[in-house]
């Protein structure tokens, strides 16, 4: 008999696992510290029990997701377990990825990130970016920086989400979070409305499309500030992302635009660490005038080297982030090698 959701839920956490994967034909999995393991004890999985999972889940918005083949949502679980939920059909039969999000939202100076980082939540206007594969910790990192400026500035934050992750308590700040599909009809209707709710700070979940990053560079140069995200591993691959998305003819105009609003880029992936639990390596852009040159220009591939000349401002390169892990012994020598954007030198600079 498989095993209640609410029970999975809790063993996940218990086991301080990140994901469960619900499928049929195999028990229910868990991801701890990156590594896929079977939930102790538990069966596998039958058609009909993924498919009541996935009604239990849905709720209302069961048939949409029948009909179409995915849905997004997030749920709160008994204990206080908040889960960022995907529903998909394959082969026939109900999938379930579900991420478990932290019980509360971090301090900013409690993730290891680089110290220049602490500075970006006193910024008052412009663009900060997160950017990482999935699973590298680019939404926590956000809600601890929204956080921090939500307990030590009087102003209205709005986040634009898909679905809603963390839950802001408000502090001195006003807080009012959207969800795409719930609170507004689809992404491009809620980035419309967003510039006339009186925002000082904006939260774009995903900087996704034309639209999308239009929008964000409009409000950051009438003096928003703006935390996004992109699916890129390095500053110069969301530079060149956030460009390509445009027609070849307004890329001139696009590039300019970033080149005046754009803040910080932070760039994290989570890696194992040499005993237990993940740890973040980070590389920090703080965007320097030289920067912005090169931006303006489309010297994007000159930006990793300058980044290395910019350590006084407070920007890191990913392979000086790695070395400096490894001496620390916080990870091995061959997690820094692999996870490296120039693996012979951060071998020669480790050995």
């Amino acid at each position: 008999m498989a095993l209640p959701l609410n029970d999975i839920i809790s063993q996940a956490r218990a086991l301080r696992a990140s994901d469960v994967h619900l499928v049929r034909g195999l028990p229910p999995r868990v991801r701890i510290d990156g590594v896929l393991r079977d939930l102790p004890d538990a069966l596998p999985l039958t058609e009909d029990d993924c498919e009541a999972y996935a009604r239990l889940m849905a709720g209302e918005a069961y048939p949409e997701m029948s009909q179409i083949g995915e849905l997004d949502l997030a749920l709160p679980f008994p204990g206080g377990v908040r889960c960022r939920i995907n529903l998909f059909r394959q082969q026939g039969a109900v999938s379930a990825a579900i991420r478990l999000l932290a019980e509360s939202i971090p301090e900013l100076d409690s993730l290891g990130l680089p110290p220049a980082v602490q500075g970006l939540p006193d910024l008052n206007r412009g663009i900060v970016l997160v950017t990482g594969e999935t699973g590298s910790g680019k939404s926590t990192t956000l809600a601890a920086m929204l956080d921090r400026i939500n307990h030590t500035q009087d102003a209205h934050i709005i986040t634009l989400e898909d679905p809603i992750e963390y839950i802001y308590t408000p502090d001195r700040c006003i807080v009012n979070q959207r969800e795409v599909g719930t609170d507004t009809r689809c992404y491009a209707d809620g980035l419309r409305a967003i510039l006339r709710e009186d925002p000082d700070v904006i939260l774009i979940g995903e900087m996704r499309d034309l639209d999308t990053i239009e929008t964000a560079l409009t409000a950051a140069e009438t003096g928003h500030l703006v935390f996004a995200t992109l699916h890129t591993n390095s500053a110069p691959e969301a530079i060149d992302r956030m460009v390509d998305v445009f027609p070849e003819g307004r890329q001139k105009q696009i590039r300019l635009q970033l080149s005046t609003t754009l803040m910080a880029v932070l760039s994290q992936q989570l890696l194992p660490r040499r005993e237990k639990g993940r740890v973040a390596a980070c590389e920090l852009m703080i965007v320097t005038p030289a920067i912005r040159n090169l931006i303006r220009e489309g010297k994007t591939p000159q930006i990793a080297s300058a980044l290395s000349t910019s350590a006084a401002e407070g920007s890191i390169t990913m392979d000086n982030s790695l070395i400096a892990l490894c001496r620390q012994r916080v990870i091995s020598a061959e997690t820094a090698r692999q996870a490296a954007r120039d693996a012979e030198y951060v071998r020669r600079s480790i050995r």
